[in-house]
């Protein structure tokens, strides 16, 4: 046998991790177009897909009475067709671009989305101020979307989720507030939508005059004073008269309702009331308390009903804001959702009102509130890494009125905030006799076992 040659190895210097920069979220610029648009742009090198969000002043309160839901229709057909392409060719005009194109209307307003390519901007954007500027609306095409609406809606109320969101709502609010109708409309209302009722709409709410247009990306050598000039810039229209959106009112006495699902294996759950919005002094503290509570997998919730009991694959507790305003007229949806299986559903809501007690008894500790910091903030560059996450969040922003650094300086207060001051905030948010609770379940089953926890009165419903 011949001798093995030797073999030899190389070992290169381990690459040494280099110096924490400090983050911040990216700041805009903010300017306008003499067409009264304002615009906030951000230069994010590196990302080569630009997103571009347009917040229109079309709130959910503006649909006129018996339509609701024309709005959402509106907010679909703009991408169907203009003065210059049929809804087919503007369709194939995207996807020459690489572009994506999207929009739906909330109680705020309707937001406009784009996403594509930055070497194919001045295109995309030219597409998306001609849909803006002269959407066709013809008559097939909002036919064939009030269909198709009309088809979705069997279908959420089909979904245990969906089912328990729109019952809550009915319950939590009065029934003249749009609020608590669907935001989409119902069979009934939509219906009544035809092509003349979304022209009204459109015309009476969409001008670039109070609008406002967020433009996210590397725009290293783009002329975007030059292709807003060409394109959302030549968008024109009068200063419409501000729409006048009433105060954010609910009913959250403690109280039950069973939508009856006969045969149903699981009990899906849904427990809200409404609380403060982003421009409250408590809000930093009430996100930090409400994902202690709720937030994750670690969370008292979690750590309950899903670890030691083995009722649920998870509950979570979240806030969410339904329409913010600075003079104190909007509010934030507070809430429990999950699902657990039927025979426990009594069980696992009794213990869910004994993590409540417990949490305002004996508060939070100081490791949940460390935990709970380190997951909102240390984690915040992973999740505004793309164009379209710091787009979405300053037309957030825009929609809600608060300030260009808001976001910023939500996670400077995120780290101050002490394990006091997020208790405080969590106890308020969700008091253990002040919530409306949504059960989608069994209620041959589920009835009596709620009714023996004493949580509030409890009406059954049909699905």
């Amino acid at each position: 046998m011949s001798d093995t040659a030797a073999v030899t190895m190389t070992f290169h210097p381990r690459p040494q991790a280099g110096q924490p920069r400090p983050w911040a979220f990216p700041a805009p610029e903010r300017g306008s177009l003499p067409n009264g648009l304002t615009v906030l742009r951000c230069h994010r090198p590196g990302q080569q897909v630009v997103a571009v969000e347009i917040n229109l002043t079309a709130p959910l309160d503006a649909e006129p009475a018996g339509l609701d839901g024309v709005a959402t229709i509106m907010a679909r057909a703009l991408s169907e067709g203009t003065d210059k392409h049929t809804a087919e060719e503007f369709a194939a005009e995207l996807e020459r671009c690489g572009a994506t194109l999207d929009a739906h209307a909330d109680h705020a307003g309707v937001r406009v989305s784009l996403e594509v390519p930055v070497s194919r901007l001045p295109r995309a954007v030219g597409l998306l101020a001609e849909a803006l500027r002269a959407p066709a609306f013809a008559d097939s095409e909002v036919d064939r979307l009030v269909r198709n609406r009309l088809d979705e809606i069997p279908h959420e109320l089909a979904n245990p989720q969906r089912r328990a969101a729109k019952e809550l709502y009915r319950r939590l609010f009065p029934a003249d507030l749009r609020m608590s109708r669907p935001r989409q409309g119902t069979e009934e209302t939509v219906a009544r939508i035809d092509s003349a009722a979304v022209r009204a709409f459109y015309e009476a709410h969409v001008r670039p005059a109070g609008a406002t247009a967020v433009i996210v990306g590397d725009l290293t050598g783009v002329d975007l004073d030059a292709v807003l000039a060409d394109t959302l810039g030549a968008w024109t229209g009068t200063a419409g008269r501000p729409v006048e959106v009433p105060p954010v009112t609910a009913d959250d006495t403690g109280r039950v309702v069973i939508v009856d699902r006969p045969g149903a294996v699981q009990t899906q759950l849904l427990i809200g009331r409404i609380g403060p919005d982003r421009h409250d002094t408590v809000w930093a503290a009430q996100v930090l308390g409400t994902y202690c509570l709720g937030g994750t997998l670690t969370s008292r919730l979690d750590k309950v009903l899903r670890e030691e009991k083995g009722y649920t694959y998870g509950v979570r507790a979240f806030g969410q804001v339904l329409r913010s305003t600075a003079d104190g007229r909007g509010a934030s949806m507070l809430a429990i959702s999950g699902s657990v299986d039927t025979p426990n559903t009594g069980p696992a809501l009794d213990d869910l009102w004994k993590v409540l007690r417990t949490l305002a008894e004996g508060g939070l500790t100081d490791a949940e509130r460390d935990v709970a910091v380190q997951n909102l903030v240390g984690v915040a560059p992973l999740k505004f890494e793309t164009a379209a996450a710091v787009a979405g969040t300053l037309a957030d922003q825009v929609e809600q009125q608060l300030p260009d650094d808001y976001q910023a300086q939500l996670y400077a207060q995120l780290a101050a905030t002490g394990t006091v001051e997020a208790t405080t905030a969590v106890v308020k948010a969700f008091p253990v006799d002040r919530l409306v609770t949504v059960l989608v379940g069994d209620a041959a089953q589920i009835e009596e076992p709620v009714r023996a926890l004493g949580i509030g009165e409890v009406t059954v419903v049909g699905n």
